[in-house]
C-alpha cells in the first residue's frame, strides 16, 4: 500500500474515533505525520509502511514531542522484517509502540485495547499477578502444582506474580487451566518516555531565547526546529530565513491547533510582524526587546 493511502487510512480512523486531525506533514524532514486530539488525549503519529524504517532519531523526535506535549507517540504500519504486522500486536521501535492500522481501528473505535506483544524471540503478554496468585490459591495449588502443570520452576511462578510478562502459549495454558482471563490489555496511551537524551542539533535558535529564560528543546527532525516553553505555554518555534521558513508557518500554525499550543516563525532577514494563519511570523529583532517568557507569550498570543 502507498504511503498516501495507509496516511487516508490512518485519519480515516481517528476521524471515526472523534478525533480532531492536523494536516498532513508534508515538509521534509518529518519525523511525525500528523498529531490527533480527543478532549484529554493526544497522539502524534507516524506513518510509514515498514515500521523497521522509523530511525533512532525519527523516535528521539517523537518522544521528545510526546514528552513536553504530554502525548502519546504512536507508530502506524503494516509490515516489520518480512512480514505483516498482525491485528491486536504491539510492536516496539526504540521504545515506542508501532501498531497495524488494523489494531489502532480496534482500540480507539471498537474500544478493544491489544493484549500480544512482539519481542524477539516471540508473542508475549502481560499477566495480572493479582489475579493469578488469587486464582492459584482459589483452587488450592501451591507454587509447585501450578510449576508442574506448566513445566516451570516454581521461581518462575512467583515472578508471574510478581508482574513478570510470560509468553503467550503458556498465558493460554493458565486461561485454559483456571477457565479465567488472567491477561492484561496493553493501554496504548500509556506512554512512558524511555529518558532519551536530547542532543543538540546542528542549528540554533536566537540567543534571546536563553536570554529571557525560555525552555528550549529542540527538534532534529520535526516540521519546527524547537519546542519552546515558557509560562506553562508551549510555542511551535521555526528560525530561519523567509525563503525557507514562511512556508512551514501554515502548517505549525495547524498542528499547534490541535496541540493546544502556540506557533511562532522567526525571520533572521526579516523587520516587519505578520500573521500566516495561527502562526506569527516576526522579524528577530522583535525579540531583542523581550525580557522575560511572559513577554514572548504575549508577542505570540496578540
Amino acid at each position: 500500500m502507498s504511503h498516501g493511502r495507509l496516511l487516508d487510512m490512518v485519519v480515516s480512523v481517528m476521524l471515526t474515533a472523534g478525533f480532531e486531525v492536523s494536516e498532513r506533514c508534508s515538509l521534509r524532514p518529518r519525523s511525525f505525520d500528523l498529531i490527533a486530539g480527543r478532549e484529554d488525549v493526544l497522539m502524534v503519529l507516524k506513518v510509514v509502511s515498514h515500521i523497521d524504517s522509523v530511525t533512532e532519531e525519527i523516535s528521539r523526535d517523537l518522544d521528545a514531542i510526546a514528552r513536553h506535549l504530554n502525548a502519546s507517540p504512536m507508530i502506524v504500519g503494516e509490515r516489520a522484517r518480512d512480514a505483516d504486522l498482525e491485528r491486536g500486536t504491539v510492536y516496539v521501535r526504540y521504545g515506542i509502540y508501532a501498531i497495524s492500522p488494523a489494531t489502532l481501528y480496534d482500540y480507539l473505535v471498537d474500544g478493544v485495547p491489544p493484549l500480544i506483544y512482539a519481542q524477539p524471540g516471540g508473542l508475549y503478554v502481560n499477566v495480572n499477578g493479582d489475579i493469578l496468585k488469587g486464582l492459584r490459591e482459589q483452587h488450592q495449588l501451591s507454587l509447585g502444582d501450578l510449576a508442574r502443570y506448566l513445566g516451570v520452576s516454581r521461581r518462575t511462578i512467583s515472578k508471574y506474580e510478581d508482574g513478570m510478562n510470560t509468553t503467550l502459549e503458556v498465558a493460554v495454558q493458565l486461561e485454559e487451566l483456571f477457565d479465567e482471563a488472567v491477561i492484561e490489555a496493553i493501554d496504548l496511551l500509556s506512554y512512558v518516555p524511555a529518558g532519551q537524551t536530547e542532543e543538540p542539533p546542528t542549528s540554533v535558535l536566537p540567543d534571546d531565547f536563553e536570554r529571557i529564560g525560555v525552555e528550549v528543546h529542540q527538534m532534529r527532525r520535526a516540521p519546527f526546529q524547537a519546542l519552546a516553553m515558557a509560562e506553562s505555554e508551549t510555542i511551535f518555534t521555526c528560525y530561519g530565513t523567509a525563503q525557507k521558513t514562511v512556508r512551514r508557518a501554515a502548517l505549525i500554525g495547524n498542528i499547534s491547533q490541535i496541540a493546544g499550543a502556540y506557533a511562532m516563525c522567526v525571520i533572521s532577514d526579516y523587520k516587519k510582524k505578520k500573521r500566516i494563519g495561527r502562526t506569527l511570523v516576526v522579524g528577530e529583532g522583535h525579540l531583542h526587546t523581550l525580557e522575560d517568557g511572559s513577554d514572548l507569550i504575549d508577542l505570540v498570543s496578540r
